[in-house]
């Protein structure tokens, strides 16, 4: 059966949800824009044409969706980590002017740069966000874990594969990478074809640090990351 969603999206692309969040706070976790944007854009139906609608009113979820789908839980997480503010990062970060680096901050916290994942534990282990953050060789990168996640689909291992397979329910509505990334709009990270990851900085097979260890290569992954966020914001405005 296919389902349409009836109702008035408004999302401002430019919208930084660190101005409607406490000071000092996550915005992942306290911007009631962002949750409501999360909302509004991943509501809507699966390829199979089944609607995969949230709800905010769950007491203590961040959103959540229960059908003859299954139970999800999910919250939000920054897409892109500009490790601006990583002390072992200082000697670089310092060569640039402040104003870089703050318009690096400001576009991370548009709607283009935010995910959601599952956010319930299994077995008490790491969630996607937490793994994703905590792992050397992935340190939130949203390019290492769609890599991760392609190869997931593709029965392959990486880095996450333990994490992702204990959400492959999750990962199971989306059928193929493909559907995965059109879902969530991510096909300025992908190649047309869906067989490769445009990556943010060159791509070793997970053998050195996620993190950009010269002034160049944090330059190059400013830029990339900056230019994804306006390329999936653009993708955004054309669907609301």
């Amino acid at each position: 059966m296919m389902y349409y969603l009836k109702m008035d999206k408004f999302i401002n692309t430019t919208f930084d949800f660190r101005t409607d969040t406490p000071e000092g706070k996550d915005p992942d976790q306290l911007s009631p824009t962002l949750r409501s944007y999360h909302k509004q854009l991943w509501s809507k139906p699966l390829t199979n044409g089944e609607l995969f609608e949230l709800d905010d009113s769950k007491a203590n979820v961040y959103l959540h969706h229960q059908s003859q789908l299954g139970e999800f839980f999910l919250s939000s997480d920054t897409a892109i980590h500009t490790f601006s503010k990583w002390a072992n990062m200082s000697n670089i970060v310092a060569q640039l002017a402040a104003s870089e680096l703050e318009e690096f901050r400001r576009t991370g916290y548009t709607i283009g740069a935010m995910m959601i994942f599952p956010s319930n534990r299994v077995k008490g282990k790491n969630t996607i966000n937490a793994a994703r953050g905590f792992h050397p060789l992935i340190k939130d990168r949203i390019d290492l874990t769609l890599e991760c996640i392609r190869r997931f689909y593709l029965n392959e291992t990486s880095p996450l594969s333990e994490v992702l397979q204990r959400y492959s329910n999750f990962f199971g509505l989306f059928e193929s990478f493909k559907g995965y990334v059109e879902f969530f709009l991510l096909q300025d990270l992908v190649a047309g074809d869906f067989s490769a990851i445009r990556f943010l900085l060159p791509f070793d097979n997970f053998k050195s640090s996620a993190v950009p260890l010269t002034l160049k290569d944090y330059i190059t992954y400013k830029q990339l990351s900056i230019s994804f966020v306006l390329q999936r914001n653009q993708r955004i405005n054309s669907v609301v």
